[in-house]
């Protein structure tokens, strides 16, 4: 047992202290942000006609470098996140609410619909999200305190001097969590522990009192926090009025003494708020997410304890209903998520929120896979550049139970008959390269490729491989390098999976003469990971759009961030999909770049490059 210099009472882990007595920490690296979509304006807004809420980018963010400001949606471990934003956003957030996984039988397992007749699918965890899982529950309390004790060191940084943090639990761990929470904010910043009480049926046979609360810890980061008075108020119960009315008796008081609030009272410490269920699936206020918590609770914090204006921050979005709330209530919001899923249902949500103002989706990217190769195979300081590309090269082939081949240019490794190149880690494998490695190959007198990568130049797919084929009688396959190889964890489970990318195609439809009026026309699309979905439920699909969940056009692509300028997408309400987008018109003649972007029922993005010229 090591020596520990305590001075005031604690709760300690296997784990929290090394054998010199000293603290063990969990950082995060510094990484810096991939903006991969910018999103102008939601369905709900456009539909409406609203304004050109681009105007609302202009205004002045002292958090960031630049004069505009979009509130940021961010795919990742927010470990890194959080890290990676304390550059920019230390002392800048002025509220946080989250609501980690305190139940030991969470998992990233979700039901989503596909198709226009709400077919249920159950998409179970992959490699990545299963070493999530692991590393907050695999030893159970012992794995899931620290690893909230680093994130709640985070937020405490993050927070500004008038900030507060709000953290949602139950019965399960919320003893400790408040342990954990009064060594990082102070005990004395305890501000309440609030009680949200709700109703529902028991289980049959039980034989103790039904558990119908969960627990709600709120902390400030000093004595400048906020607190909106009116809003922390609910209407006088009816009772109360009357007897205001007639006076109380006996109470020492009467009514023409005794100024009744007409705005209400303040709110207890115990909230009677109906749970999520309770409210109608519009996809806004409720999307039917399976950890989703009502609106009307959220709201209640968001309002008590931001002011329009401040940045509000949920580092477990889930279904993203703190951005949406804050959306709603004219607060600037960054919001995260490891699940693809959780990030799709949250850029859903956010698109149909009225005047939705332009937010960015972002992760960390090809600079993390660069991390990551320097932390697995070596420091770049100090180990020649040449060594870690071989190392790395050697790492994939085997995740692909591919062995090395020597002595070509662009081929790395061969499984069996086949011959594979490996993309580079920091940067999209384009159709040269890959022109590169099929002439090679079929030089060496040998008719089957793979290339791995991990991202992809617009375009590739379909045209090239029946182009390698044509030309060189190469049999080409692409398949992604999942991003779960760079997760210890989960690479030591045996599970890394690398798919095909999918197939994707459509088609421009001019409308005028001058072929400046255009549609676009979606004509095809294919996931090679079919195999997730059970032989029964494929078997129901008739239609190849019913794996489309949502889909987007960029009409004037610039080769940097993905412009969304229109967009459609199902909704637990309406399964119906467009096919055919509406009508885009140029100003000016020239040579246009279309993107047009899949994200499907899995939530994985494909995009496909198209090319227009304008008279």
């Amino acid at each position: 047992m090591p020596n520990l210099n305590i001075t005031k009472p604690e709760l300690v882990w296997p784990g929290k202290y090394d054998e010199s007595g000293k603290r063990v920490v969990n950082r995060g690296a510094a990484l810096p942000f991939q903006v991969i979509e910018t999103i102008r304006e939601g369905r709900a807004t456009r539909a409406a006609g609203g304004p050109d809420l681009f105007a609302f980018a202009n205004q002045k963010n002292e958090a960031e470098d630049s004069d505009t400001w979009h509130n940021k949606l961010i795919w990742g471990d927010n470990l890194l996140v959080m890290s990676s934003l304390l550059q920019q956003y230390a002392g800048k957030i002025d509220l946080i609410y989250i609501d980690p996984p305190f139940a030991t039988g969470a998992d990233f397992s979700y039901t989503t619909d596909v198709g226009e007749e709400h077919i249920p699918v159950k998409k179970e965890q992959n490699p990545l999200e299963v070493k999530a899982y692991n590393d907050t529950w695999g030893k159970g309390d012992s794995s899931f305190l620290p690893m909230l004790y680093d994130r709640l060191t985070y937020m405490h940084q993050l927070l500004s001097p008038s900030g507060s943090m709000f953290l949602h639990c139950d019965w399960h761990v919320g003893h400790y969590i408040k342990v954990i929470c009064d060594e990082i904010f102070g005990r004395d910043n305890l501000l309440n522990e609030i009680a949200w009480c709700y109703t529902g049926p028991g289980s049959p046979g039980m034989r103790q009192f039904s558990r119908k609360h969960d627990t709600i810890y709120w902390y400030r980061k000093s004595d400048k926090w906020c607190f909106n008075d009116k809003d922390a108020r609910i209407p006088h119960h009816e009772k109360t009025k009357e007897n205001f009315k007639k006076g109380l008796e006996g109470s020492g008081f009467v009514a023409d003494t005794y100024a009744l609030d007409q705005t209400g009272k303040i709110a207890e410490d115990w909230w009677q708020i109906a749970v999520a269920s309770r409210y109608p699936a519009d996809g806004v206020k409720r999307t039917g997410y399976a950890t989703e918590k009502p609106w009307p609770l959220i709201e209640r914090i968001v309002k008590v304890a931001s002011s329009p204006g401040n940045l509000v921050a949920d580092i477990f979005c889930g279904s993203g209903i703190t951005a949406a709330v804050a959306e709603q209530n004219d607060r600037r919001w960054i919001t995260a998520d490891l699940g693809r899923f959780a990030i799709h249902t949250t850029r859903k949500r956010l698109l149909g929120v009225p005047e939705c103002k332009p937010f960015q989706i972002l992760n960390l990217g090809q600079y993390e896979r660069k991390h990551w190769q320097g932390v697995t195979f070596g420091k770049p300081s100090t180990e020649p550049e040449a060594m870690l590309i071989a190392e790395y090269v050697r790492f994939i082939l085997e995740l692909y139970q591919a062995q090395p081949c020597p002595g070509f240019r662009h081929i790395h490794g061969r499984k069996g008959r086949t011959l594979i190149t490996v993309g580079a880690v920091d940067a999209p494998v384009t159709i040269t390269q890959v022109n590169e490695a099929v002439t090679e190959c079929a030089a060496a007198g040998q008719k089957e490729l793979h290339i791995l990568g991990w991202e992809w130049e617009m375009g590739m797919n379909d045209p090239i491989i029946k182009q390698a084929k044509a030309s060189h009688e190469v049999n080409l396959r692409l398949l992604t390098i999942p991003r779960e190889v760079m997760e210890k964890r989960a690479v030591e489970c045996g599970d890394i999976r690398f798919f095909d990318v999918a197939y994707l195609n459509a088609e421009i439809a001019p409308q005028d003469k001058a072929r400046r009026k255009v549609r676009i026309e979606l004509k095809k699309f294919a996931i090679p990971d079919t195999d997730l979905i059970p032989e029964e439920v494929r078997q129901k699909i008739t239609k190849w759009s019913d794996y489309v969940d949502y889909w987007a056009v960029d009409w004037d692509y610039r080769r940097d961030t993905f412009m969304n300028q229109w967009q459609t997408y199902r909704t637990r309400t309406d399964r119906k999909l467009a096919l055919v987008s509406s009508e885009h018109e140029y100003n000016a003649a020239g040579k246009y770049e279309i993107l047009v972007k899949v994200v499907d029922i899995f939530g994985n993005d494909t995009s496909l490059l198209l090319e227009w010229k304008a008279k």
